[in-house]
């Protein structure tokens, strides 16, 4: 595994990492590591298609493109 050393990193930013990892219940290497996995996977792209709940119900069977542009009709 490799070994990573930063050079100059501010007092205050690793007090708030610190804050972090202990909020976390990790060490500040694994919260360092988790937060940097964050940052720079690729993320699959969300769809609304996927929502559970939020009333997801009411909207099966209504098409958004006239739902939107009734909306818009309405605003006249």
């Amino acid at each position: 595994m490799a070994t990573l050393n930063i050079k100059g990193f501010p007092d205050a930013l690793y007090g708030k990492l610190q804050d972090r990892a202990e909020r976390e219940h990790r060490s500040v290497s694994q919260e360092v590591v988790h937060l940097l996995s964050l940052a720079v996977e690729e993320r699959q792209p969300l769809s609304i298609l996927e929502l559970k709940g939020l009333g997801k119900e009411i909207w099966q069977g209504v098409n958004a493109a006239d739902h939107v542009a009734e909306e818009r009709e309405s605003w006249d």
